[in-house]
């Protein structure tokens, strides 16, 4: 059964949130990963625990996100390539994409596991966390092969259309990762250890029924072993198009490292205070980030088909959607951000902790739903060079320096601190506006309407 979906003709808004939907409801139960680990881990074990797993996974984080964003490159590549009628050198594609991410995999794997000590002394985990941070770090270091395999079997499958594989997946993945967390954090009380034994053991699940899936799928292209090889043009291609979004979002994710950082050195209540509301913030810019990747994949497509009016339209679609979405978690995270904290940790003092950073994350909830949007079209334009440039500027010159200052505050505020998350998206948002115009008027003048 084909479940491509070719976003060049007919609707706009319905293939859209057809794609959408599922993208995010896959990227809420990758999300269930660290948050059962956190949620089993806050009930069962103690905080030191919360703090290693909420440190640890949020180093974790980033270098998913790194490899995510880099296998956008891929996935733009290769709905650029079905959106100009090429969907034939997809194979080419595909194959040299297993060749680049395996050198990737086998780096992250050697590495990430020697590097868990100085990770975690950068991090400035607490120390009566230390321990377990490495810990974590390292048993997940081990594993990264098949996070790295996972994120890159979804960008083809999101590269062609189809969005609902990816989900079906990462749900079982996730129904096991709860098991074994159950199992080896409530049952056998093995801590931030037996959390990561879990999340590693899901993502090999999620990687083997991927494959699995592929194998039977009818691709829009044929793909044979010999396709599997180092190919020059198509490597330079998929790293020009990932290479400045992954450099984006590590520098971002850095940003945000720093800002735990600074957190963690103020004690071990206010470093598990915000590792339990980056857990929650987590799930509330799934919307968002949701609408990012459909955007990009939608626009990369009618880009390839000359048809630049039609992406544009779907971006005003996308940003009307996830606004409307965004009013609503914003008056649910800034006025009972204590609801949810308290699912992460029963500890009073660390849901107090937890709630008053999130405040300034309800705020950024009605910024993001443009930026996301607006970064998810540029990518499917393939100006992913502007889309670091906006990140950069956004985490090292705002979000560092206002989390810095706030910190030093007397008596510290978490909601403070938080502020330097949207005021970066402000600035954020205004770049995107301005490159928005420019690029509008190019196109306009070199791609005319094109009537569907």
């Amino acid at each position: 059964m084909e479940r491509e979906i070719n976003f060049t003709n007919g609707k706009i808004l319905s293939p859209l949130i057809k794609f959408m939907l599922p993208v995010f409801f896959a990227m809420l139960l990758q999300a269930m990963y660290g948050a059962v680990d956190l949620l089993i881990v806050g009930q069962f074990a103690q905080s030191l625990d919360v703090s290693a797993v909420s440190t640890g996974s949020q180093m974790m984080m980033t270098i998913t996100n790194l490899v995510t964003s880099f296998a956008m490159g891929t996935t733009i590549l290769l709905a650029q390539r079905i959106g100009e009628g090429r969907g034939k050198e997809g194979g080419e594609v595909v194959g040299s994409s297993i060749c680049l991410f395996g050198v990737i995999a086998l780096t992250f794997t050697g590495l990430l596991p020697l590097l868990a000590g100085p990770l975690s002394s950068v991090m400035n985990a607490p120390e009566e966390a230390f321990d377990a941070t490495v810990s974590y770090i390292r048993i997940c270091g081990f594993g990264s092969v098949f996070i790295i395999a996972y994120n890159l079997i979804g960008s083809i499958f999101r590269g062609i259309g189809d969005s609902k594989t990816p989900l079906i997946t990462v749900l079982i993945a996730c129904v096991c990762n709860i098991a074994g967390d159950l199992l080896l954090v409530a049952v056998f009380h093995m801590g931030t250890a037996g959390a990561a034994i879990a999340t590693v053991a899901a993502q090999a699940i999620s990687v083997v029924i991927s494959l699995l899936i592929l194998r039977k799928r009818t691709l829009p292209f044929s793909f044979e072993r010999k396709d599997i090889r180092f190919r020059g043009g198509i490597i330079r291609r998929v790293t020009a198009l990932g290479l400045p979004i992954a450099l984006q979002d590590l520098l971002v994710g850095i940003s945000f490292l720093v800002l735990l950082a600074i957190v963690n050195d103020l004690g071990l209540t206010p470093s598990a205070g915000v590792g339990v509301a980056e857990r929650v913030c987590g799930f509330i810019m799934l919307i968002p980030a949701a609408f990012m990747q459909a955007m990009a994949a939608f626009a990369a497509q009618n880009i390839g088909a000359g048809k630049y009016d039609r992406a544009k339209r779907a971006l005003w679609y996308a940003v009307g959607v996830s606004t409307a979405l965004a009013v609503v978690m914003f008056a649910v995270t800034f006025w009972r951000g204590d609801l949810l904290a308290g699912i992460f940790s029963n500890d009073p003092t660390v849901i107090a902790a937890g709630a008053d950073y999130l405040k300034a994350y309800a705020i950024d909830c009605l910024l993001t739903c443009f930026l996301f949007c607006f970064i998810g079209f540029f990518n499917g334009l393939g100006m992913t060079r502007f889309v670091m440039v906006q990140g950069i500027v956004g985490a090292f010159l705002v979000r560092i320096p206002v989390a810095f200052l706030m910190s030093r505050e007397i008596p510290v505020s978490m909601f403070h601190i938080g502020l330097a998350t949207p005021c970066s998206t402000v600035l954020q948002v205004a770049m995107c506006l301005i490159c928005f115009a420019i690029v509008n008027k190019k196109y306009r003048r070199t791609m005319p309407p094109v009537q569907d």
